[in-house]
This record gives structure tokens, sequence and C-alpha cells, in this order.
């Protein structure tokens, strides 16, 4: 069963922008509009590089409703939580804000089976009539989203695609191979774009495009156009920036490289904290020399 894609190319997954504590709607706005300029085909707001975890409910919505009132750009809301019920509140709320699709992580901590893990995303994909991506990112959740339960969970018709993290691009062919049409794969990772791309992905859900929209959109564009060199050239270019925005926990590096160049504070919520002026002047360097 073909399913309709949310998107095709890059989104990007938004930093929050914080000042005084609060979310700073100003400066949201200012890279809303950059990232439009940038060319790209959707807005991932409230995932892991918005800090999701440390935002209130109302926070979340407003976050939501505000970017969904910026741009005509597709919103993805994150709606990722290890209480069911509370990911569910989350998505509803997102659909009332404006969002047009959702984005869910695996539970974390609770270490739930994979019946668990499919009746959780089986409730937020009833919750609203938005399309549903899932999220597999291992590293961060302690559990892995395998071939055989996406392809379980593809068949449910507003679950339509994967944010596929893992790092595992064995695991990602898997995918691709059992679930065809009925699930789009996207990649999570900035440094696997062009080998999801080749898996027969729909494009990148990107850290790397809050400060280089324009490099990741032409990378997809490339491949989309047949021009196979030079989306290769451009994902080789990108991989020591990826390294460097990776080399501490994400949001931190990317937020403060946006802050060193005016776009936001350099602010987080405990427990991320910014980086020492060392760490930032390393990463500034190889940063810099992608103009």
């Amino acid at each position: 069963m073909k399913k309709n894609t949310v998107f095709r190319g890059t989104a990007t997954a938004l930093i929050t922008p914080f000042r005084d504590g609060k979310i700073d709607l100003r400066a949201l706005g200012h890279i809303i509009e950059q990232q439009e300029a940038g060319g790209v085909s959707a807005l991932v707001v409230a995932g892991t590089t918005g800090e999701a975890p440390t935002l209130t409910y109302s926070e979340h919505a407003s976050l939501v409703g505000y970017a969904a009132s910026r741009t005509s750009l597709p919103v993805i809301a994150g709606c990722g939580s290890n209480c069911t019920s509370h990911a569910v509140a989350l998505a509803k709320s997102a659909h009332d804000s404006g969002a047009s699709a959702l984005l869910a992580v695996t539970p974390y901590y609770n270490k739930a089976t994979a019946d668990g893990i499919i009746a959780h995303y089986f409730a937020i994909a009833d919750a609203t009539p938005l399309p549903l991506m899932l999220y597999n990112v291992p590293t961060r959740t302690g559990f892995n989203l395998t071939p055989a339960m996406c392809a379980e969970l593809a068949k449910h018709e507003r679950i339509v695609a994967v944010k596929e993290a893992s790092g595992n691009i064995a695991s990602c062919a898997e995918i691709a191979a059992l679930c065809g049409d009925s699930l789009a794969l996207y990649s999570g990772n900035d440094d696997m774009i062009l080998p999801l791309l080749s898996l027969g992905g729909e494009g990148v859900i990107s850290v790397v495009s809050n400060i280089f929209p324009e490099r990741v959109v032409a990378l997809c564009r490339a491949y989309d156009e047949g021009r196979l060199s030079d989306a290769t050239a451009i994902q080789c270019e990108l991989m020591p920036v990826v390294k460097a925005l990776f080399s501490y926990v994400n949001p931190v590096p990317v937020k403060s490289v946006m802050a060193a160049r005016g776009m936001c504070t350099d602010e987080f919520r405990l427990p991320l904290c910014p980086l020492k002026p060392a760490e930032l002047k390393k990463i500034m360097e190889t940063v810099e020399t992608l103009k």
C-alpha cells in the first residue's frame, strides 16, 4: 500500500531557542525564515534537537502553534514519551495547534516488550487523524525498533514513516525490503543521508541543516536529479562538520554555533549546559571551513 509521504528531501530538526528561561519566539521566527530561504521541505519542532524533554505541556503547544502559524511548510511535531497517555496528550495538542504530522520516539527507560511498543504506537496513531512517523534512536532510548516491528507497525494506515537513527545500514535495508511503500524511510543521521537515499529513502531529518540548510537541500536534490557524483561530494564535504556538531551531545554544539552566529542565545535547560570556550572554538574552526 502506497501511503502519502510527509515530505521529500530535507526537514530540519529545529533547535528551541530560549531567552531568560522562556522560549524565544522572536528568534524562532527568524530561524524559520532562514530555513524557508534555504529551501527545506519541512520543519520538525519539539524533537531531540529542540530539547523536548524539558518543555512543559503548555510550552509544547505554544511551540507547535507558533511554528505552524509562521510557515506554510509542513510542521512535524515531536510527541514522544515513555508514558503512552502523555504521548497521546501531546499528539492531540499538536493536532489542535496546527501540526501537519507527528514524530514519536520509541519509549525509553521502561524497557517495554515488542507488543508494548506496538500498542504504544497504535495508541498515538489512533489519537489524531495526523500521519505518524516512528523514530528509532537506540543510543538514546535503549531500545531498537526492529525491521519486523516496523513491518507490523506499517499496517496502521496513519503510521507512514520511520526516522532511522540506529546507524545500522543493514537494518535500514531490511526495513526497506520488508515495508516497501507502506513505510517511508528517512535518515535521522546527517552522516548517512546518501546511503539512506540509495535504499529508497525519502530524505533526512537533519541537525546540520539548522546551520547549512542549502547544503543539505542540495545533497537531496542532486540525488533526486540523478547527479550521484554531486550528491556524494556534498555528503563528503559535510562529514567534518557532522563530526564536529556531534562531538558533544546534541543539540549543544549546533545551538552553541548558532548562538555564536547571532541566531539565538547560548541558553540551555539542565541537564544540558553550554560548551566551554575552548570546546566551542574548536567546533567553530571546523564549521567555518564550510562557506
